[in-house]
């Protein structure tokens, strides 16, 4: 059985990490580069590193930060914010990272999904994707962009089935509704959407407690379980977390002992 994985997401506003309630209300927590550091040293089986006003703005990726962070880290590390074109994508790879998220310029321009494929492989290719509850979506779930500032017309269910098409060879899906709250994951959402493609879902948006991720996990179908609050905040560990969930059964990587 493949093992589940537990991801660390770091969102990056002007070159420290943040985190928000629903996409609001940003408050420092740290130097993304040393919180790597940390994750690493304590076992996370990958980094996402979001610039969260880079699409926004309409600015590229902060190169030399993601240098930083990838010198610091021997897992697999994603990066999204404002990847727009090839020659960014080649760039973040070239920084040191091995995936890159594409959100909002993905659904501005879909075609860099199938581009990025055809250059660098599907695996490189994540479809980032922020979806709101909505009744009027035929999913019941609706995708916004510009880090959840804009409505689109697109239904979460359809866009995930259509950008798998087009060469996107992972998905992180994020709950608008439930980010940040820690009050646990969406699985309606995910489990929805996990049945719907054939790559891995990584679910995101709500994780609190070590039974939340246990829940998306086997409930939600999810491949992975994004986290941020829950060990930002010292409230956990990645020892600890993956520790709990084995005694459940269900398959994570522990770490040797020499890093416990």
């Amino acid at each position: 059985m493949l093992k589940k994985r537990i991801i660390v997401c770091l969102d990056v506003k002007d070159g420290r990490t943040t985190k928000g309630v629903k996409f609001l209300n940003n408050i420092d927590v740290g130097d993304p580069v040393e919180m790597a550091a940390e994750y690493y040293r304590q076992g996370v089986d990958e980094l996402v590193f979001y610039d969260i006003i880079a699409s926004a703005r309409g600015t590229g990726p902060i190169l030399d930060l993601i240098h930083k962070v990838a010198s610091q880290v021997f897992i697999p590390f994603c990066v999204g914010g404002g990847i727009g074109s090839l020659d960014d994508i080649r760039s973040i790879i070239l920084a040191g990272a091995e995936k890159v998220s594409l959100n909002s310029q993905a659904v501005k321009n879909p075609s860099l999904i199938t581009e990025g494929a055809r250059v660098f492989g599907n695996q490189c290719i994540v479809l980032g994707m922020d979806a709101k509850r909505d009744e009027t979506s035929p999913s019941g779930y609706r995708v916004y962009i510009n880090g959840g500032r804009v409505k689109t017309e697109l239904d979460a269910k359809e866009w995930a089935i259509r950008a798998v098409e087009l060469g996107a060879g992972e998905i992180v899906l994020n709950s608008m509704d439930a980010d940040g709250t820690r009050a646990g994951y969406d699985i309606d959402l995910t489990s929805m959407i996990a049945d719907a493609v054939s790559v891995p879902v990584v679910a995101s948006g709500g994780g609190g407690t070590i039974e939340h991720i246990a829940d998306v996990l086997t409930k939600g179908k999810a491949d992975a379980a994004l986290i941020a609050s829950m060990v930002h905040s010292g409230d956990y560990t990645i020892e600890n977390i993956k520790k709990n969930l084995n005694m459940q059964n269900i398959p994570v990587r522990i770490i040797s002992s020499e890093n416990d």
